[in-house]
């Protein structure tokens, strides 16, 4: 079983890359094998709104999307891990879900997403410096919405608010042990059926 961790945060050791660490160290604690990409380290260009992805599914752009393509189709569960910048995911990390356009072709528009048999599902992290009571819808909505192009169920969500400065999601244990059972679950709740 795999499980994909994509990490959004364009900072190195931030405090979503931090949660994602743990949640990907309890998928592993739970016998996934698991991979996490950074995608500030990618050369992702946006959508180009070119639609060349009608004829045939895949995307005109060849860039490192193409990769990444592969790894979203091929893991078991994914784990997207994302910051708020300004009630939204970063840049980086929404120009993965914009690409993501090509997949929503071939599942929806050319029925090129075939019968998979497992029960791909998928859970989403993120940390935002305030605590507005909307702080995460947008970004929430953002995820569901990828999750469904991809295949991916939406299963469940680590949210924390408060949060801003380097490192500083180390002083809540509470969050890091959430997130570490929140990978333990995404593997174990696919074993029992859930």
């Amino acid at each position: 079983m795999k499980v994909l961790g994509i990490m959004g945060s364009p900072r190195r050791k931030s405090n979503t890359e931090i949660l994602l660490d743990k949640a990907l160290e309890g998928a592993r604690e739970a016998g996934a094998e698991v991979e996490k990409v950074l995608v500030s380290k990618l050369k992702i260009s946006p959508c180009l709104e070119i639609y060349a992805c009608l004829k045939d599914g895949n995307c005109a752009i060849k860039d490192d999307m193409q990769s990444l393509y592969k790894k979203l189709l091929e893991a078991d569960h994914t784990i997207f891990a994302s910051p708020i910048f300004f009630y939204g995911i970063t840049s980086q990390a929404k120009a993965v879900i914009d690409r993501c356009q090509a997949l929503w072709i071939r599942r929806y528009v050319l029925d090129m997403g075939g019968e998979d048999e497992r029960e791909r599902r998928g859970v989403f992290i993120s940390v935002g410096a305030t605590r507005g009571k909307k702080l995460f819808d947008g970004a929430v909505l953002t995820v569901k919405y990828f999750f469904d192009a991809v295949g991916v169920k939406y299963s469940g969500d680590l949210l924390v608010r408060g949060i801003d400065n380097k490192g500083q999601i180390e002083e809540n244990p509470a969050a890091l042990e959430d997130a570490f059972r929140l990978g333990q679950e995404l593997v174990r709740g696919s074993r029992d059926g859930q």
